[in-house]
């Protein structure tokens, strides 16, 4: 049996990472368990044929005086360690009728869009306006606040925006102030980065993402985001705490619905001799829906498990590494982040059918590192990615041969896809992998392979999402899954709220 600790954490993605490195800078002993062979989750690099493939990260939001995030890397020294570089547009937007690119800071992205839209001008500025509005609104919103505000609504002078705007979905709030269905198409470009449909998508949420991009960008991770977890794991061993890699938690052991402690082995073989660990807090790093099924006993599990049994679990992600011998930037592509959407979506109402549908009329995003100094490829060399909404229903039940088979037709139909947008972009490729939902649930154990958690619905936004401190005593909950959920942003601002929950109650 190892030695007591303050607290364990089940898992080694960003939300455990940040809670971890925040409770051991504090003076917590912090023991970190992970499955994988290296901390991240989804926040995680690997190397092939000479390139670093970034697995999860295209670009951060903010960092902003605005943004929550700033304070956390600040206290936990991030930007002294870690470089960021700056994204130099939010993103091109490309649809066969309408090409327009979307600039960094929200008055240039005002004025590119009015220039194009003119007539829109009034719905525009309304939509920044609440959209930014939101976000301020709930930096400023402490966390015991908006518990009040969602049993008590009495604050609608001091958050107007939160008051009016937490129940609607960005569809409705958008068909409400603007009325060009090509428009709406253009502002929801990168849906892809939270849901897969913008009529079930909460705006609450949403403003605070992507207002977050608007006010201050978008910023990479240079060298990848395997630095940042790298980092967060070095602040938890220097303060005193363990990391320990290959090893999967298999029980929380629970006594009088208290959490007590965690049991766990060697990753491999499943034979491998059990280990237990106690503490006064564990942190449940991994998906809910897995802590439930698999590591609590019925008994403690039983008040989560009907808290959860009704949530709808969000979409997954389609990845297409891509390796190129010559830079897409040397072929004439001009911008870092490029979504492409068939000509057939006329309006917002159809989005959702296409992101679900055939893949050669699916909306996807192109990701061309050779525009930033993103320190992944060899000098002379490039990294891009293809990526997609996607669903582990179109990967299972699936031989292996046939699995390999269609990743190969897949990418083949989205190589051929990005060539007629950046001609010679497919004779140039000299390196290709395909990862895909069934990839995301391999190394990250989520179920249904979704990178995000449960979808961000109304009903399962802000804080009526699953919350930090669970129905279980002293276990706590700082994942994708929690509030505020899906993302690096929130993966890393949950993980701070759980750190802030558990030394408040210390």
């Amino acid at each position: 049996m190892d030695m007591k600790h303050d607290v364990i954490i089940v898992g080694g993605g960003l939300g455990g990472l940040t809670s971890g490195s925040l409770l051991a800078k504090s003076g917590k002993k912090v023991l970190l368990i992970e499955q994988h062979n290296k901390p991240g989750g989804c926040a995680t690099t690997f190397e092939r044929e000479g390139y670093t493939v970034e697995v999860g990260l295209h670009e951060m939001d903010g960092l902003d005086r605005d943004d929550i995030k700033t304070d956390i890397f600040q206290d936990l020294g991030v930007f002294d360690n870690v470089e960021f570089v700056a994204v130099p547009e939010f993103y091109r937007f490309t649809n066969g009728r309408t090409d327009i690119v979307i600039p960094t800071g929200h008055e240039k992205a005002v004025t590119a869009l009015v220039n194009r839209f003119p007539h829109e001008e009034n719905g525009i500025r309304k939509f920044f306006k609440v959209i930014l509005g939101i976000r301020k609104e709930t930096k400023k919103l402490p966390i015991a606040m908006w518990k009040q505000l969602l049993l008590f609504p009495v604050f609608p002078f001091l958050y107007p925006n939160v008051f009016v705007y937490q129940n609607k979905t960005v569809g409705r709030f958008l068909d409400s102030v603007i009325k060009s269905e090509e428009l709406k198409l253009v502002l929801l470009g990168n849906l892809g980065y939270y849901h897969d449909d913008p009529y079930t998508l909460s705006l609450l949420y949403y403003s605070v993402a992507q207002g977050s991009y608007y006010s201050g960008g978008g910023w990479y991770i240079k060298g990848g985001s395997q630095k940042l977890s790298d980092y967060l794991a070095e602040v938890i061993i220097e303060n005193g705490g363990q990391v320990i890699l290959n090893h999967l938690a298999t029980k929380i052991i629970t006594k009088n619905n208290k959490a007590v402690g965690v049991e766990y082995r060697k990753n491999v073989p499943e034979t491998a001799e059990m280990s237990i660990a106690i503490a006064d807090k564990i942190i449940a790093n991994a998906a809910i829906p897995n802590v439930v099924n698999d590591l609590l006993p019925p008994k403690a599990s039983r008040r989560l498990r009907s808290q959860i049994k009704n949530l709808d679990i969000a979409c997954s992600l389609l990845s297409i590494y891509l390796g190129f011998k010559r830079p897409p930037r040397e072929l004439g592509n001009k911008h870092y982040s490029t979504f492409i959407a068939d000509s057939g979506i006329s309006s917002q109402a159809d989005i959702a059918a296409y992101l679900r549908g055939d893949i050669r009329r699916r909306t996807f995003n192109f990701i061309d590192y050779s525009q930033i100094d993103s320190g992944l490829a060899p000098e002379g060399k490039s990294l891009g990615v293809i990526a997609a909404v996607d669903y582990i229903s179109e990967w299972e039940n699936l031989g292996a041969a046939e699995y390999e088979a269609r990743k190969e037709e897949v990418a083949r139909i989205f190589i051929e896809r990005l060539d007629a947008i950046v001609p010679g972009s497919k004779d140039a490729i000299d390196y290709c992998e395909v990862g895909t939902p069934k990839t995301i649930r391999k190394y990250t154990l989520n179920p249904e392979g979704t990178a995000y958690g449960f979808a961000q619905l109304p009903s399962q936004a802000g804080m009526k999402r699953v919350q930090h401190e669970s129905s279980v005593e002293n276990l706590y909950f700082s994942s994708a899954w929690s509030m505020p959920g899906g993302g690096f942003s929130g993966a890393i601002i949950g993980g701070y709220y759980c750190a802030d929950a558990i030394l408040r109650a210390s």
